[in-house]
């Protein structure tokens, strides 16, 4: 039997036993995962989601894909080049079961995808200098 899955903004068409490398998940190495998102179980097909469906896997590791290189060259006459390398972070499972009915019942954790990253805010000014200074002032 196989199923299809959604998870990272990707689908995927998994059986018992796959090895998949998807998104980071909020996940450690041997924690149990559970995609909720399925969109096809054999020959059931979800409009858009298979209610009460599910597919368990493993977490076996966190790793990170290959470095991907992009040169970014400017306009004519000003010379600006800048090259720059990323490496996305992914999450390496094992598909263990693939569950056509009771998935809410399973008691295994969802699967989340990490959280961006926070993106740090400005140093907020101090209102109690403002007030100093107002009375200094008056």
């Amino acid at each position: 039997m196989f199923a299809v899955l959604k998870t990272g903004g990707k689908q995927y068409k998994v059986a018992a036993g796959d090895v998949l490398r998807v998104e980071k998940l909020a996940a450690n190495a041997g924690d149990k995962v559970q995609f909720n998102e399925i969109l096809m179980v054999g020959a059931t097909v979800g409009a858009p989601m298979v209610a009460g469906a599910a597919v368990q896997a493993e977490v076996i590791d966190q790793i990170k894909d290959e470095k991907k290189i992009t040169f970014h060259k400017r306009r004519r006459k000003h010379g600006s080049q800048r090259k720059r390398g990323h490496r996305q972070q992914l999450t390496l499972v094992r598909i263990t079961e693939i569950l056509e009915k009771g998935a809410d019942k399973s008691g295994v954790m969802a699967a989340v995808n990490k959280a961006p990253a926070v993106v740090a805010e400005a140093p907020k000014k101090k209102p109690a200098a403002k007030k100093a200074a107002a009375e200094a002032q008056e």
